[in-house]
This record gives C-alpha cells, sequence and structure tokens, in this order.
C-alpha cells in the first residue's frame, strides 16, 4: 500500500563497532527499527523495555538478522523504583554508554497515575527520561564522544509547561498532557546539553513524524472510537511506516557532522527551529529543578552555579 510523507534515509554508512547503544522501548515502533539498524551497523544494543518477554523476542529477531548482540534490560518508566534499578544493573552492565536513546513514550491515555502518583505522561514521558538520563550519565561520558537523543514530537509546539499544575490535576486533557510532555522532553534537552557543554556528550531533541506505531493504543480510551477509527484509517495511508520514523534517530546517533549542533531540534534528518516556548531558558532551568526535586536527585552539575 503507497504512503506518503516518508520522509528522507539517513543516509550516512558510518559503523558502530564496539559501541554500546541503549533505546528505552525498544521492543516495537519506532524503537524497534532503530535498534534494529543501530545493530546493523556493528553496535551492542539494549533494549531497556517494560515488557521483557516482547523485548526478548525483538531481541533475538535483531540478533539472528545482525549477527551482533542484543540484551535486555527491564525498565518501567512509570515507576522511580524501576528506573533506579534498572540504571544501577546497566551501569554495573556497561560502564561505557557511547549512545543513549529515550524513545519509550505513552500518548494520549486517561487520567492515569505511575506508581509514584504523577501524571502518566509527564511522568513517564518526561520524569521517567529525565530520572534514568541522568542516573546513567557518568558511564555517557566516560563513553565520549558520545550521544544521546530524546524523542519528542511536533505536538511540543502546541504545549505548554503548567508550573503551578504540573500534574494536571485541575485542567487534564489527554492531548494538553501530552502536549506538555513533549514540550517538556525539548526543554529537558536544551538544557542537559548547556550543563553537558565540554564532556564531549552531545544531546538531541528529535521529531519523528506522523508514525503508525502502537503510540496511539489509548485513542479509543481516553476520547472516542470515532476518532480512533479515524486515526487508524488515515495512518495506513498517511502515516510513517515505523522504519521511516526511525530515521531521524538513527542520524542524530551516528551524524559526526552534528557534534557542535547539541540541545537542537532535528525532523527528517535535518536541523529545524522548535516552538518559541521551547526556546526559553528560564523555563528550562526551572522544569529541570522541579523534576529534581519531584524524582529526588539533586547532584547534576550547573556550569552556572
Amino acid at each position: 500500500m503507497p504512503r506518503f510523507f516518508q520522509g528522507p534515509r539517513c543516509k550516512n554508512a558510518i559503523g558502530l563497532d564496539g559501541k554500546i547503544a541503549v533505546i528505552t522501548g525498544a521492543n516495537t515502533g519506532i524503537g524497534k527499527e532503530t535498534a534494529r539498524e543501530l545493530s546493523k551497523r556493528g553496535a551492542e544494543v539494549v533494549l531497556a523495555c517494560r515488557d521483557l518477554n516482547k523485548a526478548e523476542e525483538a531481541a533475538d529477531e535483531i540478533a539472528k538478522e545482525t549477527g551482533n548482540k542484543v540484551t535486555t534490560l527491564k525498565l518501567n518508566l512509570a515507576s522511580l523504583k524501576s528506573i533506579r534499578a534498572a540504571a544501577e544493573e546497566l551501569r554495573a552492565r556497561h560502564p561505557q554508554i557511547h549512545i543513549l536513546i529515550n524513545n519509550a513514550g505513552i500518548m494520549t491515555c486517561p487520567q492515569w497515575k505511575t506508581d509514584d502518583g504523577f501524571e502518566m505522561q509527564f511522568g513517564v514521558n518526561h520524569l521517567g527520561s529525565f530520572l534514568w538520563t541522568l542516573l546513567l550519565i557518568d558511564n555517557i561520558k566516560q563513553a565520549a564522544p558520545s550521544r544521546i537523543v530524546n524523542l519528542s514530537s511536533l505536538a511540543h509546539t502546541r504545549g505548554k509547561i503548567y508550573f503551578d499544575d504540573l500534574m494536571l490535576a485541575k485542567n487534564y486533557t489527554p492531548v494538553r498532557a501530552y502536549c506538555q510532555s513533549k514540550l517538556a522532553n525539548v526543554l529537558f534537552t536544551q538544557e542537559l546539553a548547556r550543563r553537558l557543554e565540554g564532556t564531549g556528550v552531545s544531546v538531541f531533541a528529535v521529531h519523528p513524524g506522523a508514525v503508525q506505531t502502537e503510540l496511539a493504543r489509548h485513542i479509543n480510551e481516553s476520547m472516542n472510537s470515532c476518532v480512533d477509527g479515524t486515526l487508524h484509517f488515515v495512518s495506513r495511508y498517511v502515516f510513517k511506516t515505523p522504519e521511516m520514523g526511525a530515521q531521524t534517530s538513527i542520524y542524530c546517533a551516528t551524524e559526526e557532522s552534528l557534534t557542535e549542533l547539541s540541545g537542537h531540534y532535528f525532523s527528517d534528518c535535518a536541523k529545524k527551529k522548535p516552538a518559541k516556548q521551547a526556546n526559553d531558558k528560564k523555563a528550562a532551568e526551572r522544569l529541570w529543578k522541579m523534576s529534581e526535586e519531584l524524582v529526588g536527585l539533586n547532584s547534576f552539575n550547573n556550569p552556572s552555579e
């Protein structure tokens, strides 16, 4: 079936022999296709996933195809306890992590909460990845030059950080929560890049495009079957395949010319200008400090202090 708006492929042929690449949510969709390509390039890939059985199936499939080592790690981004345990195990396994791709996420779900009482989309898409990344940062620094890729979305352009009600307890809608979390991804990327200046670690935010994946599986519950049915019908003809949706993640993880562009936002394998609210340095700093408090982490260096 022909599709439109597939976007460009990552055309570089950079090999990753001897590199360790960690990808969250990599048992399906964009994450799985990203893992497949990085494994083809020679990396040892770690699939960090909530469902370990599905992760092991994906790891076996990719390893058989590429001939390279693919391992798994249980990670539930909706649980700070799980994140800390997974990070401790991964740090021991891999003293150096060359590529970290924060791919896992949840979209437009009902007003659910994480194990720690956070609004689910903000908790998983931002706070979970925030803590996960910072717990691994020393290993990533040890592997420099290294990369961190955070999957955001064009939805960030409709986002606002509700600093007085981050969990949207007073004003929840599935779309509002999703857009806030995706804006948080871009702000986190920019602030993390600032704090990592001079370390050899580059950080990028990525919009993969509209992709036909399982990400939209909660729309029927949070909205209605009509919206769900329409979206799935349109996606078959218009949306990117997971393979093409992975191309910008692969590009930002491998393209050597991007080293000096840390902190920037990418789409279709090119640097793009994010929304105005995504360039608010004060908002990025404020979000960082609030995120540290929420996840119980206060040890990351701020070069301005």
